[in-house]
């Protein structure tokens, strides 16, 4: 069976939690393709703020926990529904840890 869609990954991204200051913080470059699904991992000891924009914040992954946003999870084949828009760049605020937070991100290819 041949598949006109396909689920790739983005290159993940990262950012050393220790950098942290209380200002936000670019995790990798923004987004190279709209996102299908969004995961973001907290591997360090403290809480994180997550913005979109620089400013305001958006969502909080507390120390140690993660948080996984299927975009596309309810259209058809996800080609029809809503996805996180190309160029969107994710940024976390806190006070210096210990540990890493990741930015995992998949799009759909069309074949």
């Amino acid at each position: 069976m041949a598949y006109s869609k396909q689920i790739l990954y983005e290159t993940l991204r990262s950012l050393d939690t220790a950098t942290l200051s209380g200002a936000y913080l670019p995790i990798g470059t923004p987004l190279a393709h709209p996102a299908s699904l969004i995961k973001m991992v907290n591997t360090s000891n403290i809480l994180l703020l997550v913005s979109i924009d620089g400013i305001n914040g958006h969502d909080v992954v507390p120390a140690n926990s993660f948080f996984l946003y299927d975009e596309t999870t309810n259209s058809p084949h996800g080609t029809d529904g809503v996805f996180m828009p190309k160029g969107t760049q994710f940024l976390v605020s806190g006070t210096g840890g210990t540990g890493l937070v990741y930015l995992v991100v998949q799009y759909v290819y069309q074949v």
